[in-house]
């Protein structure tokens, strides 16, 4: 499987959070932690990791493990 990055705008757009509440989830233990890209300030999530986040939201709000 190949590791693919999402930026901030598709984050917001896949999960329907806002920047900051995204921020304050992963501050919390509770979102998936950015990955510095390039040593600056660009950062990015992984695909799979928000995915399975989403998946993990679906579950809980269904009543299953």
């Amino acid at each position: 499987m190949k590791a693919c990055f999402v930026r901030m705008p598709e984050v917001i757009s896949r999960t329907g959070l806002s920047r900051s509440h995204i921020y304050k989830l992963q501050s919390s233990g509770s979102f998936p932690k950015s990955i510095s890209l390039c040593g600056g300030r660009a950062v990015g999530w992984l695909d799979s990791e928000i995915d399975e986040w989403m998946e993990d939201r679906i579950n809980e709000s269904r009543g299953r493990s």
